[in-house]
């Protein structure tokens, strides 16, 4: 009958070692289908099915029993697979033997021990059965390797209670060393130990005789007794004696047990006085519990155990009870009082507020803690706005501003479009961007950021606490508590034009502090000395203008939504209509200005692009500048359009432009600045660019080549995109006359880079092109009288050497100026070549062909990078010379040609890299 699984298998049983009794976890296959279907398992070949616990088909739990063998197979049998095999083995260590009075860092149990020889519990006491010292004398441990003595007596064992006791054995493990007296003396105190144990019943008779022969002579008294008075007198006396003997004995235990009775007595009183506690602890708990829940802020665990508290021991009349409850109400006044202090702190959060209100109500606070809460943030958001005012006013007049803790809101300040521009570049170099900004930022500008934000952040809270105190939702958000909320909406009903004169107050406040700030003239003289008080010394800038109506008008939108009056609406929406139409020229001016001063922010930082951060600061710049002027151009609800006249579309189209030319201007001053004024303080490279040349980055400063070659990179990049996106970007803005804008930009730009490109080819072509005349004949070389050419000359590998140096430079600058920059030399070289060969009056065979070698190896070499001129200059210089007619010749010049390619592999490698990038 063939089974339905197949039969267990076990690959791996955790820990592989380990004395008797040891836990294992054994894993395999097949190791059954349930606890049922388990029928054996042995380790070592002991059975362990009775410690087994099977766990799943892949693992077994189990103890390893007393094996036999030191090492074995684990085999597992089922019902379904039948006995298995095993991959792993199980090594069973002996245990060292821990007699009773050693010392031992484990607990050993005190069992009863068992004669293994005889298989019989013979009782003995355990220090008699297993002595540690069995033969009386100094034990001296013996070095023997414990294989050695396991191979020596197979089957064997040490224990002298084991039934495979071998005495030679523990002679040799424990007293290899002892002397031959010691050892007889060894034997006497065995022969003594044998005599006690066979002498062991008959001692203890011995020990009892003194009783038994007592008790022997009372009971003939008794008898004799009987016999001679007669049986009424000797029962009387023997009444008599009992309840003698019965009072004595009663005595005698109880003064053997007063003291047990008595702790009896004691454990039981504190039982009952532990009950008490254990079945009130709450209540007793409950004052330390209070003051725990407190300190972590659980005060909604402090608001249910009072509640359950009152509903318990609120009428109590035991005294211990109403104790403690008269401390916890203790407690709960202290938590009022800290409740409150904390709803009328500030600043605080809507939800915080919300929350203190609902805990002062469940505990049944006295007043009005919500109204109470209304006033005190009125108060407070009208202190801070004087208070706002106060400290910047202080601050413009050379006074230290002194921050007060009720103005540390939020130091979120917002910066200008031109502050922003460099943030960035000012992070890197670890200055604090913001404190930079409040620096150099008017106090005007701040004061009203300052004050807007402080009021639209503040506002929302202050009105939405309002709505929650009038809908009653400030005590339940789910109406459990209609009493709660009834008295809560009539209160409100009763305080409405109270708050309605509280907001009209902190609207009127915020407009004619800002009027005061940026219109002073706009204000009665009672109202300047109230709300004024600024240095009015210079007109603000376009930039700070926007960013101010931008404040203004997003505070508008706030206070739209929360309903304010009308007309402290049209005093803000005035102030807009005031600063829009001055606003745009100023800023487009101002632009210019910090346009300009990029030049100064240039860090020759170059990316994988080969560009600076110059391209993305100006075009920042550009996009920064219409953000701000976008808020300005749009028109909001009741406000006209700017562009309405067509002076101010003319006068934007010219300040654009100027915008531009500036930037060009820059570019310009760049490339040209001497190499001492060129900042390299902060001169680094990309870390994420693959360009491992490093020489640009390992000096310490610029050349002027490399400046040419990065802002030639710029202008390229300029031309692609950033013109192009910031035309996208006026037109998107709505702004008139983009095309010419763009036309004058880019043939600005385009002039610039052309020069700038004529300037760098000349400092790197005329090194090249005025070193190969004196080196085509260097050593008095004659074309007409020459030897049969050997290879390519050095004064051509050395021109070539210096291209690759000049792709090197711009390659490491930029990847996409390569082709253009080398095409342009390899023209001038071309084409001086050319010259140098036409000049010649005549060559010799050898001259025409060692010309002919060098020619062609050139021209092979910078093959890539040929255009329709230089091929044109090769051709010439080619055709100046005698024509090859022998074969020989060309297999020589070939074989010339070959060997130079083979010999400048490594050097051309650049020019080949350069020929797969162009391709792709």
């Amino acid at each position: 009958m063939s089974r339905s699984r197949q039969p267990p298998l076990v690959t791996g049983i955790s820990p592989n070692e380990g004395i008797s009794w040891t836990k294992v976890t054994i894993r395999g296959e097949n190791l059954g289908t349930g606890p049922t279907d388990l029928i054996g398992l042995t380790i070592c070949g002991h059975n362990c099915l009775l410690t087994a616990e099977w766990m799943s088909a892949s693992k077994i739990v189990c103890r390893v029993g007393q094996a036999k063998n030191d090492m074995g197979d684990i085999i597992v049998t089922t019902k379904s697979g039948g006995r298995g095999t095993s991959t792993v083995s199980f090594k069973l260590l002996k245990p060292e033997k821990i007699g009773i009075l050693d010392q031992s860092a484990v607990w050993v149990d005190e069992m009863n021990y068992y004669d293994m020889r005889t298989d019989r519990n013979k009782g003995i006491p355990p220090l008699s059965l297993r002595p540690a010292n069995p033969l009386g004398i100094e034990i001296d441990k013996g070095r023997f390797p414990q294989k050695d003595l396991e191979a020596l007596f197979p089957g064997m064992s040490a224990d002298f209670t084991s039934e495979n006791f071998s005495a030679a054995w523990y002679l040799i493990e424990n007293h290899s060393t002892t002397s031959f007296d010691q050892l007889k003396m060894a034997v006497v105190n065995l022969k003594k130990q044998a005599n006690k144990k066979n002498e062991g019943s008959l001692a203890y008779v011995k020990g009892g005789l003194s009783t038994f022969f007592e008790a022997q002579d009372a009971l003939s008294a008794i008898h004799q007794k009987l016999e001679a008075d007669g049986t009424e007198k000797v029962e009387g006396s023997m009444t008599q004696k009992l309840e003698n003997v019965l009072n004595r004995a009663s005595n005698t235990a109880d003064t053997l047990f007063q003291e047990v009775l008595g702790r009896k007595d004691k454990a039981d009183s504190t039982r009952n006085a532990l009950n008490v506690l254990q079945r009130f602890k709450f209540l007793f708990n409950l004052p330390l519990n209070i003051e725990r829940n407190i300190q972590k802020g659980d005060y909604d665990v402090v608001i249910n155990d009072y509640e359950k508290a009152k509903s318990l021991f609120g009428k109590t009349e035991v005294q211990v009870f109403k104790k403690y409850y008269a401390e916890v109400e203790t407690r709960i006044e202290a938590l009022r009082e800290l409740l409150l202090d904390k709803l009328l702190e500030t600043p605080s959060t809507l939800h915080d507020q919300k929350r203190y209100i609902r805990y002062l109500s469940d505990l049944h606070a006295s007043g009005d803690p919500a109204w109470q809460c209304i006033g005190a943030q009125h108060k407070w958001i009208l202190q801070l706005m004087h208070n706002c005012k106060e400290s910047y006013i202080k601050e413009q007049k050379g006074n230290s501003l002194l921050h007060s803790p009720m103005l540390d809101l939020d130091s979120d300040v917002r910066p200008s479009p031109v502050g922003h521009l460099s943030q960035t570049a000012s992070l890197k170099r670890g200055s604090s961007f913001q404190s930079a900004w409040r620096c150099k930022s008017p106090q005007q500008v701040a004061f009203v950021e300052k004050l807007t934000k402080l009021v639209v952040s503040q506002l929302p809270n202050f009105w939405k606490l309002w709505i929650s105190y009038v809908n009653g939702s400030l005590f339940s958000e789910t109406a459990e508590k209609s009493g709660q909320m009834e008295r809560s909406k009539k209160n409100a009903r009763q305080r409405q034009n109270d708050f309605k004169k509280m907001i009209q107050e902190v609207m009127q406040s915020l407009a004619k502090l800002i009027r005061g700030a940026l219109l002073p003239f706009s204000l009665r003289e009672g109202e300047l000395r109230q709300y004024g008080g600024w240095e009015m010394k210079s007109e603000l800038s376009g930039q700070w203008l926007t960013h101010v109506i931008q404040t203004v008008r997003l505070s508008y939108e706030s206070l739209t939504a929360l309903e304010i009056p009308n007309d402290m609406l049209h005093i803000i929406q005035d102030l807009i209509l005031d600063l829009r139409v001055r606003c745009i020229m100023v800023t487009l001016k101002h632009t210019a200005e910090d346009v300009k001063r990029l030049a100064e922010k240039e860090d020759w930082v170059v990316d994988n692009e080969g560009l600076t951060s110059l391209p993305s600061q100006f075009e920042q710049c550009i996009v920064q500048s219409l953000q701000s002027l976008k808020s300005i151009l749009d028109c909001k609800p009741g406000e006209a359009s700017v562009f309405q006249q067509h002076k101010t579309q003319e006068d934007v189209c010219q300040l654009s432009i100027g915008i531009m030319q500036v930037f060009i201007d820059c570019l310009e001053q760049l490339s040209t600045k001497p190499d001492g004024d060129v900042d390299t303080t902060h001169l680094s490279v990309d870390v994420s660019s693959p360009d491992l040349f490093g020489s640009i980055h390992e000096d310490s400063s610029l050349s002027s080549e490399q400046r040419l070659l990065i802002v030639l990179s710029n202008c390229r990049y300029l031309e692609s995109h950033t013109f192009i996106n910031i035309a996208e970007h006026f037109e998107k803005h709505s702004f008139q006359g983009v095309e010419k804008i763009t036309q004058i930009s880019m043939e600005s730009l385009k002039e610039l880079d052309q020069r700038l490109f004529e300037i760098y080819i000349e400092l790197k072509a005329d090194p090249i092109v005025g070193s190969l005349e004196p080196g085509i004949y260097a050593g008095y070389f004659d074309w007409k009288d020459c030897l049969i050419p050997a290879g390519v000359r050095n004064y051509l590998k050395e021109a070539l050497v210096n291209i690759i140096a000049v792709h090197a430079e711009v390659f490491t600058i930029s990847k996409e100026l390569v082709p253009r920059v080398l095409s342009r030399i390899v023209e001038v070289v071309a084409e001086e070549l050319s010259r140098l060969m036409q000049c010649v009056s005549s060559f010799s065979k050898n001259g025409a062909l060692q010309a002919r070698l060098e020619i062609c190896a050139l021209r092979d070499a910078v093959a890539v990078y040929l255009t329709p001129e230089s091929k044109s200059s090769f051709k010439q210089a080619l055709e100046a010379l005698p024509q090859l007619l022998s074969g020989a010749d060309k297999k020589l010049l070939e074989e010339l040609l070959n060997k130079f390619k083979s010999s400048m592999h490594l050097q051309l490698t650049c020019f080949q890299a350069s020929s797969a990038m162009m391709k792709t």
